[in-house]
């Protein structure tokens, strides 16, 4: 459940933050929130973070299949 909340902040902070926001692809409002969990220690541990949740399907299996050994095999390849 959301609830509203107004903030008093300097202009310049906020238009910087906005700013933050946008070029991380996210509201400033979920900024904010995340920030907060993030101080009040009320996030459980066994909960994938929203950061994380936002990097879901990023990295291809192309990229797991190079981790490890496959990695060192697939420069040796690159570099012959």
């Amino acid at each position: 459940m959301n609830t509203k909340l107004t903030l008093s902040i300097n202009k310049a902070v906020s238009d910087k933050a906005k700013k933050y926001a946008r070029r991380k692809k996210t509201s400033l409002s979920k900024l904010i929130e995340n920030q907060l969990v993030k101080l009040t220690g009320d996030n459980n541990d066994k909960e994938i973070s929203p950061l994380v949740k936002s990097l879901s399907g990023v990295v291809s299996d192309k990229a797991t299949v190079l981790s490890g050994n496959g990695y060192a095999i697939f420069l040796k390849k690159k570099y012959k």
